[in-house]
């Protein structure tokens, strides 16, 4: 069963912008702290960033000022907006659900590249 599900992704230009989309598969999961990681071709999956059930917001400091999350909890729906985006950008995006065991997504792909 898929948790979450990811979508808009795709490739981008060096200072573009993309929005992701994540969807819930059950409202229950408007009640979890939901995010985004990433990983990069031989990188480490890393946090991007996180928002909890009352929409408090925390980032990994390389997207700072960058990237913003937020949810529609009618829609089930996390986003994670990017913007000013950079090569090093480049990854396949996770979608989570902050549960035990953690819920991630298939993941979409950014490419950042002129």
């Amino acid at each position: 069963q898929e948790h979450v599900v990811e979508s808009g992704g795709g490739l981008v230009q060096p200072g573009g912008s993309l929005r992701l989309s994540c969807v819930a598969s059950d409202s229950i999961y408007n009640l979890y702290t939901m995010g985004w990681y990433r990983q990069a071709p031989g990188k480490r999956r890393e946090l991007v960033g996180s928002i909890t059930s009352g929409a408090s917001t925390n980032y990994a400091d390389s997207v700072k000022g960058r990237f913003t999350i937020s949810r529609d909890n009618g829609k089930n729906t996390v986003y994670l907006e990017m913007n000013s985006l950079k090569p090093e950008d480049t990854a396949v995006y996770y979608c989570y659900i902050d549960m035990y065991p953690t819920y991630f997504g298939r993941g979409t792909q950014v490419t950042v590249s002129s």
